[in-house]
């Protein structure tokens, strides 16, 4: 075998193994890889936004709670880059794990989700879902990170 096919031979291996561990890894379920403390130290108001609405896991009927008693994802749904309803209100207790699901069936942008610094993709058909220890004590901002548009807030009280 001539060294030209060994090489060709070892970069398909490698682009095999890379796509295999890409599709085969868990994305929905993680841990904030960043610093937890919070990154603005009053919490977040607009003045812009509609009056909240809060949502508990009895209200999301969709989808049932997970195994192991984990409480159902809270969802918010966006049409049009902007939340129905109105931005959300997502209240957890400190030490509980946040689930938050937003959806959409005409938009694409990335959620974030301040103070914990987290972020995911949102497509039409491709939900961003974060879940995760909710540690730091505060109102956070969920917002589409493209056109800075709040969909929600998180509240973790003591």
């Amino acid at each position: 075998m001539s060294n030209g096919a060994r090489i060709g031979l070892l970069a398909a291996t490698v682009v095999v193994l890379v796509l295999a561990f890409v599709l085969l890894s868990p994305g929905d379920d993680d841990e904030p890889t960043t610093a937890t403390t919070p990154t603005t130290s009053a919490p977040v108001t607009t003045s812009e936004t509609p009056a909240p609405t809060t949502t508990s896991a009895t209200d999301t009927a969709e989808a049932p709670p997970a195994a192991d008693h984990e409480p159902a994802f809270e969802k918010v749904h966006v049409r049009g880059g902007k939340p129905l309803g109105g931005v959300q209100t997502i209240s957890v207790k400190k030490g509980e794990r946040a689930r938050i699901e937003v959806t959409s069936t005409d938009t694409s942008d990335e959620v974030h989700l301040h103070g914990y610094d987290v972020t995911r993709d949102v497509k039409p058909g491709k939900n961003a879902r974060f879940s995760f220890k909710a540690d730091a004590e505060g109102i956070f901002e969920l917002e589409l990170h493209g056109t800075g548009t709040q969909v929600a807030k998180l509240e973790v009280t003591p």
